[in-house]
């Protein structure tokens, strides 16, 4: 059996209480952030599988004040980059700088040094910029002048984009979408929730100060490693295994789709089907694993022909036909 450990904050990272600590987060982050408990649960399952996000939404729906939350529940650092047309990819890495009191170069961090990176409209910085973060969402380093120096752990990279706006804008290339672990959807409120947040606001709540929301860290570090580990271990059987194979293979062969899922797509479906496993209780996947975590981590994977866009399809809507088409595991 693993032993606890202990990280800086105290917490215990026991396997047996990490599970508790991370529910808590949906609680504890629910303080500051109305009605987004799917993204919630997308943003903790990238944790436990090394994972980054894509966050798309319009403005005003939270993004920044979520993954503001997130990082104030966990007790991780957390640095924000709005990305911009004449954003250089130092401004993100780090650059050496010449100090000439000494007469040699220094190596100033980027804000990417940090545990969580809010990568603000990514789609507004050209691509070389967007690049400069790939060796740090793959490698978990930044090469600066030939050396390697590696960033934080955990290491998180939330990228958010504007689905409406696009004039002014640099679409990520499928190579770079493929790199994210999921793409969350935020969606505008209902109703009731949209009274809820303007009665904080009335009562007084400030979304730049989470301390004063009353959001305090729940989990640590600790909790986070133990939970990886616990995944790890949870067992995900031959048919699993098949099903999830299938349900890639079926986008490659849509009439709907100019380019299907991956086989690293198909690896990261088992992966966050085995995290949403053990989140749910479990120490095995059942197909409705699969299923639940189908849509975010496939559906910026493929690519829609011209002609199916036109007629309303969306990328949904194909992973729902192909779920609803390949047969379940009994």
């Amino acid at each position: 059996m693993m032993a606890p450990t202990t990280d800086n904050a105290g917490y215990t990272g026991d396997p047996g209480t990490a599970r508790s600590s991370l529910e808590a987060l949906r609680a504890e982050i629910a303080k500051a952030v109305v009605g987004q408990d799917p993204a919630v649960t997308g943003l903790v399952v990238a944790l436990l599988c090394r994972g980054h996000v894509l966050l798309e939404g319009v403005p005003g729906v939270a993004k920044t004040l979520l993954v503001r939350a997130l990082a104030s529940a966990l007790e991780l650092d957390t640095k924000r980059v709005q990305f911009t047309p004449d954003l250089m990819p130092s401004d993100i890495t780090g650059s050496l700088v010449y100090d000439s009191r000494t007469a040699e170069f220094s190596f100033q961090p980027g804000p990417v040094f940090t545990n969580l990176l809010l990568a603000d409209e990514i789609n507004r910085t050209p691509p070389k910029t967007q690049s400069s973060l790939l060796e740090a969402m793959e490698e978990r380093q930044v090469t600066v002048d030939g050396t390697p120096r590696p960033l934080p752990e955990p290491f998180l990279v939330v990228a958010t984009q504007n689905p409406v706006e696009y004039e002014g804008t640099y679409p990520l290339p499928e190579a770079q979408l493929d790199r994210f672990l999921l793409k969350l959807t935020i969606p505008l409120p209902s109703r009731q929730d949209e009274i809820n947040v303007l009665s904080r606001h009335a009562e007084g709540f400030n979304p730049r100060d989470l301390r004063a929301a009353g959001v305090r860290p729940v989990a640590g570090p600790a909790d986070l490693e133990a939970a990886r580990a616990a995944v790890a271990k949870t067992t995900v059987s031959p048919e699993i295994t098949g099903y999830v194979v299938d349900i890639c293979r079926a986008t490659r062969e849509s009439p709907s789709l100019t380019l299907g899922v991956s086989p690293r797509g198909a690896t990261a479906l088992q992966a966050t089907a085995r995290a949403w496993a053990w989140l749910t209780g479990r120490d095995y996947v059942i197909p409705d694993d699969v299923k639940a975590l189908a849509l975010p981590t496939l559906r910026h994977r493929i690519q829609l022909r011209p002609e199916a866009e036109m007629e309303g399809v969306t990328a949904d809507s194909v992973i729902n036909a192909i779920l609803a088409h390949v047969p379940v595991p009994r």
